[in-house]
């Protein structure tokens, strides 16, 4: 079925092959065809803008780590590198490391540290969550569980739960939303209200457009109807604070948290390291565990990953510190604004996913995230373009798949076929500065016009 929607979106766009597109782009940028499109290409005479410093603006894949998470991992991996479960003294210094993690990150995200259960990243994350409460609904009814959710999930969510859907685990449904990729708050309540799932698993921000759901909202039905509620935070936390209600007291203190109670998120998004994420959950939720074993209290077995959970640790520190400063996050997303009208000036057609167009700041963003459609490309061409000139940024569809799909998130959301086939995400981090900015705007055009001229797709 992929194969087959893949050859209709190349003839609907007038490209006659896959192969011959991605040969004439390849010719341009005189690539090893051997060594394969996007995974590894090695150009035979690189140019001279391609020397610079590169400019990366793809925060929302990954982040560099930080200089605390760097150390921290070079300790873990020098002085205590012991296995966290011996009694001995050596091992139980690498446990007192490891609670230390679970600290900071729970101070993170304003919980509890026993709320804490480490895992190897958010999409592990993600399906202990659902898969865990889903086998805990599941053993008490005679029917599949009741499962909310959206189009615009994270593949970690949208694959999974559609996978559940189709062999009975979970009675499946999706929220509507607006042609912003928004959730549409008052139908959302009503469905929870009228239908009392099992679990309603929404993203906080979504990692293509930026644009952050309405969860307040949801999260206080979940609560009212006795239903759980999973949030995919990996782009939040650690880029906008966390004002959540665990069901412990906080909403007294603060009226405006979110009710939540399963949050994934992964260390690598806030300056962390790979290999390392975590589950918060609240008191109220029982999970069936995936792993068998001792280990984060039974939730999840297997000897912990002190290197990259200590660094997590660090960057979760480091990250609230950050934080503190709402003026620093106000002149990133000064840079986002600065990238984003730059490029509507100067590339004819161009729009932005996600936002009305009359008005920028509806609906609300993260302050990092941009997603432009650029009219008359291919995304993963104009991707190679921009890598040949020292930008790093990504599209929705993946590139190591050689797949010349559109997004489905922009799909969901509506977006015409055309223009999410020639969308580029970018995104900044707290390290990003104004000089990179400026110096990327006209690689950016340069290379959007490039690929116009040689390998232009049409309607």
């Amino acid at each position: 079925m992929r194969a087959k929607a893949s050859a209709t979106h190349c003839r609907k766009l007038s490209i006659p092959t896959k192969k011959n597109y991605l040969n004439s782009i390849l010719s341009d940028l005189s690539l090893d065809r051997k060594r394969g499109v996007c995974l590894l290409f090695i150009s035979r005479s690189p140019s001279k803008i391609a020397k610079q410093v590169p400019i990366y603006l793809d925060n929302n894949a990954t982040t560099k780590p930080c200089d605390e998470a760097i150390a921290a991992a070079e300790t873990m991996m020098h002085e205590n590198w012991h296995n966290p479960s011996s009694v001995h003294r050596a091992g139980q210094e690498a446990r007192y490391q490891i609670e230390l993690a679970r600290k900071s990150v729970a101070s993170l995200v304003g919980a509890r540290a026993r709320q804490v259960t480490f895992t190897s990243g958010a999409t592990e994350s993600i399906d202990l969550a659902i898969r865990g409460v889903l086998a805990v609904a599941q053993a008490r009814s005679d029917t599949s569980p009741l499962l909310l959710t959206t189009a615009l999930e994270h593949e970690a969510v949208r694959d999974l739960t559609e996978e559940l859907g189709r062999e009975g685990t979970a009675d499946r449904r999706l929220l509507t939303l607006d042609r912003y990729g928004r959730i549409d708050a008052q139908e959302a309540v009503q469905a929870i209200s009228n239908l009392r799932p099992a679990i309603v698993s929404v993203q906080w921000a979504n990692n293509e457009t930026g644009v952050i759901q309405p969860i307040r909202e949801i999260g206080r039905a979940c609560r009212e109807a006795g239903s759980l509620f999973h949030t995919d935070a990996t782009q939040w936390v650690g880029k906008l604070p966390c004002a959540i209600d665990w069901g412990d007291h906080a909403a007294e203190t603060n009226p405006d948290s979110v009710p939540i109670d399963l949050l994934s998120l992964s260390a690598h998004k806030f300056h962390g390291i790979k290999g390392a994420g975590a589950l918060v959950t609240s008191r109220r939720v029982k999970l069936k565990p995936r792993l068998l074993g001792a280990q984060e209290l039974g939730r999840r077995a297997g000897t912990e990953a002190t290197l990259a959970i200590a660094a997590m640790g660090t960057a979760a520190d480091a990250a609230q510190r950050w934080m503190q400063d709402p003026d620093a996050r106000a002149q990133i997303a000064i840079l986002r604004d600065r990238l984003e009208q730059s490029l509507l000036e100067q590339v004819p057609g161009a729009s932005i996913n996600g936002v009305d167009p009359k008005d920028h700041s509806t609906p609300a963003r993260l302050w990092n995230t941009t997603n432009i459609a650029f009219p008359g490309v291919e995304a993963e061409a104009l991707l190679l373009q921009l890598s040949e000139r020292g930008v790093y940024a990504s599209a929705g569809a993946a590139c190591s798949s050689g797949s010349l799909d559109p997004s489905p998130v922009l799909l969901a959301m509506g977006i015409d076929e055309t223009l999410a086939h020639g969308s580029v995400r970018f995104s900044l981090s707290r390290h990003t500065t104004r000089q990179e900015v400026d110096q990327a705007i006209p690689l950016i055009v340069e290379a959007v016009k490039r690929v116009q001229q040689i390998a232009p797709i049409h309607p």
